[in-house]
């Protein structure tokens, strides 16, 4: 087989830098490492001696896509360190604030970063030129979910109104109402996406993945519920160490996790979609079927459609808990600090985020770990890569990196997460 290599400096439309090796010898994939190159930025060190009342705030800054998941994460687990309970209207509203995030971070991804691979083009401002409607369409779905953050958070990037126990300042009734009226338009947009999304055309490719999401029994998973697998996990969040590992690799400053015994997992929306269909609204569940998807999806490729799904949930949630909303007497519970340990998880866009904390009785922070989604899904995206891409090697080279770059974008990477994608290098001897 002649020597060939394909070299991509940058993976556009993902979050962060990384590169992808790729070696093949008589038609196999010997060689494969997919390289997360950005420096790591320590903030689980940057946490040490501060505040628990800082860490929702320092741990947004980690991703500007989805803040809301690292706050409420932290602030869970700290509420789990001081055994304080959240609930009634200030879970309802954290459940809130969770759906804008849902919203505006799946839409950026289903229409910006991942539909121009489906439709051929580089970016989606070429993209723009052939499907102006379309663009339309995806942003008029964003502004939707930043202006419920906004609403609730503070502000759409960073939100500052989340504190441990509750937030700074909650919003009245009245203040919803126009908030709903918005939801009512976003809906009908995420039910078309739905339906767009599932026109689409998708390569042949399903595996049976190992699938970890959180799981509620009353609701579909966002802050609360144990963490369960396809292959019986099912566990709290304070074991959550003793089941997974991170492991170190050369090639990449982002950890690899497994889970003890069995080895790579997949987080994310095909999961929680696969192990959560039940718990979807009806709209929902009724407009998965109708694009075409079972209870349980495997096809990574049709993970647009999948987000698609739980944009339009979001929509619809958030629309129910506007309705029944009644303002709390308080913004916050009372949270009174103790030595301990705290773990919390939720269920950011992109998969599981776990967070513990350690702390001394002033609730000063000694020592911290985070496990975002991306990380967790490095290993199954390199197991992708290795069964894709042997059936395509007499691809044009072009064409080869596309279809590449478009599998690990069907995980909507978020690499300065997981730093503690694309140069595309193929070598073939």
């Amino acid at each position: 087989m002649k020597a060939k290599s394909i070299k991509v400096d940058y993976l556009a439309r993902v979050e962060g830098e990384g590169g992808l090796y790729i070696k093949v010898k008589d038609r196999q994939v010997v060689g494969f490492k997919l390289r997360i190159f950005e420096p790591p930025r320590f903030f689980e060190a940057f946490l040490r001696g501060r505040s628990f009342r800082e860490a929702p705030d320092i741990t947004a800054r980690i991703c500007g896509i989805c803040p809301v998941a690292y706050q409420m994460s932290a602030v869970h687990a700290m509420e789990n360190a001081f055994d304080v309970k959240v609930d009634g209207p200030l879970r309802a509203l954290r459940r809130l604030l969770y759906c804008g995030e849902w919203i505006e971070s799946h839409a950026l991804h289903i229409y910006m970063l991942h539909a121009p691979d489906f439709l051929g083009y580089a970016d989606a401002i070429q993209m723009a030129r052939d499907h102006g409607d379309v663009v339309q369409q995806g942003l008029s779905l964003k502004k939707a979910g930043n202006e419920l953050v906004a609403l609730v958070g503070g502000r759409e990037i960073h939100p500052i109104n989340v504190r441990v126990g509750g937030f700074y300042k909650v919003p009245g009734k009245r203040e919803l109402a126009p908030m709903a009226e918005k939801l009512k338009r976003a809906r009908d947009v995420a039910l078309e996406t739905v339906r767009w999304t599932a026109k689409l055309r998708f390569p042949e490719f399903e595996r049976d993945y190992l699938f970890v999401a959180m799981r509620h029994p009353d609701e579909y998973p966002f802050n609360e519920g144990h963490l369960v697998s396809n292959h019986g996990l099912d566990i709290a969040a304070r074991d959550y160490e003793k089941h997974f590992a991170e492991e170190h690799v050369e090639h990449s400053h982002a950890l690899h996790s497994v889970l003890r015994g069995a080895g790579p997992y997949f987080v994310g929306p095909m999961a929680r979609y696969s192990l959560n269909f039940d718990r979807l609204s009806p709209l929902a569940q009724e407009a998965a079927r109708q694009a075409g998807l079972g209870p349980v999806c495997r096809n990574p490729f049709q993970s647009i459609i999948v987000r698609s799904v739980e944009t339009l949930y979001a929509c619809d949630e958030a629309l129910r808990i506007i309705d029944e909303y009644e303002m709390p007497e308080s913004p916050a519970v009372e949270v009174q600090p103790r030595a301990g340990s705290g773990f919390g998880w939720s269920e950011a866009p992109r998969g599981t985020l776990y967070h513990r904390y350690r702390l001394d009785d002033q609730g000063v922070i000694l020592d911290a770990k985070i496990v975002p989604p991306t990380s967790q899904n490095q290993k199954v995206i390199e197991q992708d890569l290795r069964e894709f891409v042997p059936e395509r090697l007499d691809l044009p080279a072009d064409k080869l990196r596309w279809q590449c770059e478009q599998a690990i974008r069907n995980y909507d990477p978020c690499i300065s997460c997981s730093t503690h994608f694309l140069k595309l290098e193929i070598d073939r001897e």
